[in-house]
């Protein structure tokens, strides 16, 4: 079970990562999007975090 907790976290990883290529040149200071988007990744730094944490937990 661990080794899909980190295969969820590697995966949550690349995607952040994508999302971040793809926005470049966007203007995110419209319509409250930047707000949005800073609570997005707030909140998927604390799965990743809580996640990771949890890895010991979960029995393989």
């Amino acid at each position: 079970m661990s080794h899909q907790v980190d295969r969820v976290v590697d995966d949550l990883g690349t995607a952040l990562v994508q999302l971040k290529e793809s926005m470049h040149g966007m203007p995110i200071n419209r319509n409250g999007f930047r707000a949005a988007h800073d609570r997005m990744g707030r909140a998927m730094g604390t799965l990743i975090t809580e996640l990771t944490d949890a890895r010991t937990a979960i029995k393989s």
